[in-house]
């Protein structure tokens, strides 16, 4: 699976009640679809993840994938406690058709979260899970920075694709590109304009035209898309908005980040700018968001995020307690600062 360019990191909405608002899940899935997004991550820390049930997360998936427009590559969330608990989520979200999963770190036994530990983790995983596996390293929520040498020990495994780093250090991009250079390449598929091509893509249509129906009642297939193949490496995602534009300068492919939850054009801008080759365009656009970013996302956290969604049009709404609402201050500023970023 080719991953490059920009994902956004979608959050879980929530009744007033705390229950899971599928319909507004769906309502914000069909929106991103329409962006020039190159795809979603469904149930990462923006989605809340830790907060559902297994229940509740199967039907999260569900609800997204059954909205997402095809071209989307769609990641799902899937980290548990135990090996058991990751691969039959990452079985829930192949059978909803999802392209990869993004696996954490186990947590509550942190101080026996060896390196042989974590390597017997992922590999377990990836041994079992029908789709790619994409480390996801976040070390102010996790109590372990994966170690670079780890990661490119798990870079040969042929079924773990590709990191999100969220460390937030430029340096260990840097790093982990240089780590896993020499590791396995893959083949993966992708369009003629060498963009990512999805499972969903080439599944089987069914072309519903009444012009297409034959006189036997059998209906007609749409035609098969174009594709060719493209040979890429372990890819390296950076997971903030602030060292998006050094992240990308340093090799990664792209980034799975939490403002493009809500300003997911303003954060293709930066790509799109970089990857022209215009890089005083790309910095001017990079600037632009910088500090809407430091203070909603890194500062305010999920309810400050939630009600940037609700400000840019789409639904955020309340966190799960234990997470606390921001205050009636803190959304004129979030106002504010976004004043000029309504996308």
């Amino acid at each position: 699976m080719l991953l490059e360019g920009i994902f956004a990191a979608v959050p879980t909405p929530f009744y007033s009640d705390e229950r899971v608002y599928l319909r507004k899940m769906e309502a914000n899935i069909a929106r991103y679809s329409r962006s020039l997004l190159s795809g979603m991550l469904v149930l990462g820390s923006t989605g809340e993840a830790v907060m559902l049930d297994d229940a509740e997360s199967r039907d999260v998936l569900r609800a997204a994938a059954e909205t997402a427009a095809p071209e989307k590559v769609l990641i799902a969330g899937v980290g548990r406690e135990s090996v058991k608990g990751t691969v039959a989520l990452s079985e829930a979200a192949a059978n909803f058709g999802y392209d990869a999963v993004l696996v954490r770190t186990p947590t509550y036994f942190a101080k026996q979260m060896t390196a042989a530990a974590v390597l017997n983790y992922f590999r377990s995983v990836a041994d079992r899970s029908p789709l790619p596996v994409i480390l996801y390293n976040i070390p102010q929520c996790v109590p372990y920075n994966i170690p670079v040498e780890v990661v490119a020990d798990l870079a040969e495994h042929r079924n773990i694709i590709a990191i999100k780093d969220s460390s937030g250090s430029v340096e260990r991009i840097r790093e982990l590109v240089a780590g896993v250079s020499n590791t396995l390449r893959r083949t993966v598929t992708v369009t003629p304009i060498f963009e990512a091509v999805t499972g969903r893509m080439l599944a089987p249509k069914t072309v519903t035209s009444d012009a297409l129906v034959s006189i036997g009642g059998a209906t007609a297939t749409a035609a098969p898309i174009k594709t060719r193949s493209k040979e890429v490496g372990f890819q390296v995602l950076g997971g903030s908005t602030a060292t998006l534009l050094d992240s990308l300068d340093a090799g990664a492919s792209g980034s799975i980040l939490a403002f493009a939850s809500f300003a997911p054009e303003a954060c293709q801008e930066v790509y799109l700018a970089w990857k022209d080759r215009d890089f005083n365009l790309a910095k001017e656009k990079h600037q632009r968001i910088l500090a809407a970013s430091q203070r909603i996302v890194s500062q305010l956290g999920m309810s400050g995020l939630k009600y940037a969604c609700d400000f840019n049009a789409y639904y955020g709404g309340r966190t799960r307690a234990p997470l606390l609402q921001i205050t009636a201050a803190e959304k004129i500023e979030i106002e504010g600062l976004l004043a000029g970023i309504r996308n």
